[in-house]
């Protein structure tokens, strides 16, 4: 935890009015509690010298209650991520993932209610999801109305049951295409309800355990230029034919364009 502030600080960028402290990679309040609080304690000192702004953690819904919310408060916890995955219960179910729809709904509550910033991270492409589930998964968090969300396409790694599914043939995951226009269909969503998306794709992988699946290094910017062309092909759609000019923030253009001129491409077909 010092060595993560110290390299934070030591950042050109580094403003301690906008850096947060964040433990990820697991569900923190579901480890062990004694190690859970060395790290807390660890973190909270820079809370209270004003080094970060506060700390953010991602946990499981059934990780969640009164009395841990309790401990996070007084640790200087600010915002909570709950990997939801999906709002469906049969994809959760086969998915083994431990938890129901309800336990995010619940969780998602008691976290808004105790003041903390509520992050929700969903997944396309799960084991028996289609993109019916998923876009039905991001209306109802939007009816939770989250400060922020995640979305994650499922990539296929090595050693996981997963893996076993995909290589017997039970199981296909998204294509790259797929995946981009699903995700920029959900962006627009969440945009439309003033959510803010704060990642799509994972932010690397290890390439030795890769087997399949939507992974690419830009998949975000992918994303952003599928959303533009829905929004510029349902603006056209509204028009009688002719010439038009479509106008764009010049910081976008790269976007609106898409990657390879993808979506000039797709205007002309």
């Amino acid at each position: 935890v010092d060595r993560a502030v110290a390299e934070a600080k030591a950042s050109k960028n580094y403003n301690p009015k906008n850096t947060e402290l964040a433990f990820f990679g697991g569900s923190f309040t579901a480890i062990n509690r004694e190690y859970m609080l060395e790290l807390l304690t660890a973190g909270y000192k820079y809370v209270k010298s004003g080094d970060v702004c506060g700390i953010r953690i991602s946990t499981r819904p059934d990780a969640v209650n009164s009395e841990m919310l309790d401990i996070l408060k007084q640790h200087g916890v600010t915002a909570i991520e709950l990997g939801a995955q999906s709002m469906d219960d049969e994809v959760l179910l086969h998915n083994r993932r431990g938890h129901t729809a309800e336990d995010v709904v619940k969780a998602s509550a008691l976290i808004k209610e105790a003041g903390f910033s509520l992050g929700l991270q969903m997944m396309t492409g799960l084991y028996t999801d289609t993109d019916e589930k998923a876009i039905k998964t991001a209306e109802k968090i939007i009816q939770i109305h989250p400060d922020t969300v995640r979305i994650y396409p499922t990539v296929v790694l090595e050693h996981t049951r997963l893996s076993a599914l995909y290589r017997s043939g039970e199981y296909s995951p998204e294509t790259l295409d797929s995946a981009v226009s699903l995700c920029g269909k959900l962006l627009g969503m969440f945009r439309k309800a003033d959510i803010k998306v704060i990642r799509l794709g994972l932010h690397s992988i290890d390439e030795e355990s890769f087997v399949a699946g939507p992974w690419h290094p830009a998949f975000g910017e992918l994303c952003e230029s599928a959303e533009y062309l829905i929004l510029i092909l349902t603006e056209l759609e509204k028009k009688p034919k002719g010439k038009y000019t479509v106008y764009v923030n010049k910081t976008e253009i790269s976007k609106a364009v898409g990657n390879g001129k993808c979506n000039i491409l797709k205007m002309k077909e």
